[in-house]
Formats: C-alpha cells, structure tokens, sequence
C-alpha cells in the first residue's frame, strides 16, 4: 500500500498517514461487511484519504493534476510494487546509509532498533537518521531512479536480517533480487543473488531443534539444499567471465567454495584466503581483515592467523570469539574458554550468546572433569 501510494506521488509521511487511516477504517468496517478484495479495497481507501488531505493544500492539489494529466510511458514490463519502492527510496537526494536506513523502515518493516543494530549504531542515532532522511524527501517527487548500488546493500541488510531469524525476510530479499536481476543486466546484481543462494541453502542446517547455532564445519552437509547451491554457483560463475569483479562476486566466491566441499576438512582454505585478498582490495573493510584472519588461522595455521588478527581493532565485532577459536585451535584451552566467556558477553543475539557460553563450557569442562 505504502508503495503504490509513493508511485502515484505521495510523500512518505502523508502515504503513512493515509496508510493508516485506511487499516483504522477496516477494522471498523470489515466485521461487519468484509470486502471481496482487501488489498485493493485498502488501497482505494488508503488513496481517498490521501487525496482529501491533498486538496486542502494548493501545492499538493497541483501535485495531484500533474499526476493525473501525464501520458502513460508507453508498454513496459510490469514492476514489482515493492522494488519499485526500493529505487524510489534510493534517491539522489540521500546520503546512501540515510536511504538505506529509509528503505529498511519503510519497505523492509524493520524497526528502528533492528535497523540500529545492523549498523552497530545507538537507537537514537538511527530514529534521527530516518527522520532527516524522511523530511529530506517529504519535498521531492520521486521520479528519478536511485542508486544500483544502495538498493544492493539495501537488499543484502535485509537478507542478513532474516537469515538471522528476528525477522524472516530472507527470501523476500532473494525474491525482490531476482527481480533486479532481470531488470538490471550487472555482475554486482547477479554477484548478490548468487552470494543469498548459497547462504540461503545452508538455512536448514544453522541450527538445531532447541534453537541453537551449528558452526559450519559441524553442519550435516546432506541438509545443504543442492539444487540452490547449484543454481548460486551457475550465476555466479556467469557474473564472474564478464571480468568486472566486485564485493558480492567475491563474498559469493568465498561462499561457493564452502559449498563445494563434501566435508569441512575438505575446505580450499588457500583459495578462500585469495578470495579475502580480493575482497580486501575491493573494500578494505576491518570485517572483511576479520574473517581473512580465521582462514589464515586455518589455511596456514592458528599461530599465523592469531598474528593476522593481532594487526586488527580488538573492539571488532566478533574479534573476540575469533581469538577464542584460533587460540583453542592452538590448543590453549584455558586461555579459549576465558575469551570465548568475554565473547558470550559481547555477543549480539541470544543465539550467538548461548553458543558461545557452550563454547567456554565445554573446553572448561575438558579442562576440570569431574571426579
């Protein structure tokens, strides 16, 4: 509804309105005489409210006859509403962590908060970003498209969101990207697609019936959905002959070499260490040198990839449980159940938290058996 409202030239802040009145509305009416057609019904509805509203206003009421007098473009393939929404809030008048964070709220359904966490960033800050972002285009009339790039990210933060399982929109995120990529013919496009495919065929094996969180390398690999698996792996070997490499071809890279080993000691962890250095090129992002230090840790040994990591922000995301983890590799189980506790109480979400208390309990346990 927020979508066709926006396309047909609402503003943000009067389609949420309208939005609005028109959920009120049904509430009151549908008991009693529920429509054939509640979507359309709640968008008839929805644009009635917005246009009362519009006519009390001169510049919207000329806003409206534009709108209203422009010729069809002529045939076009059909748009997903959604999509759609998501160029629109890519808009050349935002910053892109300000459209990404617009379009998160207002396409996504995420919360300020679960916005917040996804750019390690305090609540407040968030809510004032979203609300610049909104006055900024409260203005504009969205007719320009937005930014390739931003909806990408947009579209992997959603991604990564679901995957997580606060909120489940992981395959609205690959849905939304297949379209992109029929629309749009970019290697970086096909890059991300490829890249959900083969985390998204993993989904089943994350994690056990109580909930808890199963390392990759104790994965059962026959939950592993093939055919996805091979579907990410076609496009992504496609995006990569065109030779225009970007960050998503090589996180898809990475990613389809830990698909095609049938067991975890069979990892190319040399080729995923080459991969990072790509990667590391391409971004030069202290997440990326984060995850490199592990596959050192494990291509050329935990004394190397403790050095790798030592070069690194030891208040990284994640920096202590990588520490944890190559130091019991090491085999200083004392010293990796102490990190693995401080990682537990560092830990972002209860799932990764309980892991890693488990983590500490174990190699605490190994360490004192009981008599």
């Amino acid at each position: 509804m927020l979508a066709i409202l926006v396309r047909r030239g609402a503003d943000f802040a009067a389609a949420e309105d309208a939005v609005q009145d028109a959920l009120v509305e049904a509430i009151r009416v549908w008991p009693g005489d529920p429509p054939r057609d509640p979507k359309g019904w709640l968008i008839t509805v929805a644009w009635r409210r917005f246009l009362d509203a519009a006519r009390a206003d001169a510049a919207r009421r000329r806003r409206e006859d534009i709108v209203d007098q422009e010729p069809p473009a002529g045939p076009a393939p059909p748009i997903d509403d959604t999509l759609q929404l998501y160029f629109l809030c890519a808009h050349p008048s935002l910053t892109p962590a300000s459209a990404v964070a617009l379009t998160l709220r207002a396409v996504g359904g995420l919360t300020t908060r679960q916005i917040a966490d996804a750019y390690l960033v305090p609540e407040a800050t968030m809510a004032q970003r979203i609300s610049r972002a909104k006055r900024t285009v409260s203005a504009v009339r969205f007719d320009q498209p937005g930014d390739v790039a931003t909806v990408l990210r947009v579209l992997y933060l959603v991604f990564n969101e679901g995957y997580t399982g606060d909120v489940d929109l992981a395959t609205e995120a690959i849905r939304l990207t297949r379209r992109l990529a029929t629309a749009i013919d970019h290697p970086e496009v096909a890059g991300l697609l490829a890249l959900m495919l083969l985390h998204h065929a993993r989904r089943t094996a994350r994690t056990a019936p109580d909930g808890s969180l199963i390392p990759l390398a104790e994965q059962d690999r026959t939950r592993w959905d093939t055919t996805m698996i091979t579907e990410g792996v076609a496009i992504l070997q496609m995006a990569l002959s065109r030779d225009r490499l970007g960050d998503f071809q090589a996180q898809a890279a990475i990613a389809a070499l830990h698909a095609d080993a049938q067991t975890a000691a069979e990892t190319d962890w040399v080729q995923i260490v080459e991969w990072y250095d790509e990667l590391t090129r391409l971004t030069d992002n202290p997440v990326v040198r984060l995850n490199r230090a592990v596959a050192v840790g494990e291509a050329d040994g935990p004394h190397a990839g403790l050095a790798a990591l030592a070069e690194l922000d030891p208040t990284l995301p994640r920096h202590t449980a990588a520490a944890a983890y190559l130091h019991e590799k090491a085999g200083d189980q004392i010293k990796a159940a102490q990190l693995y506790a401080v990682a537990a109480r560092q830990a972002g979400n209860l799932a990764e938290r309980d892991h890693l208390t488990r983590q500490a309990a174990r190699l605490n346990a190994r360490d004192h058996p009981p008599h």
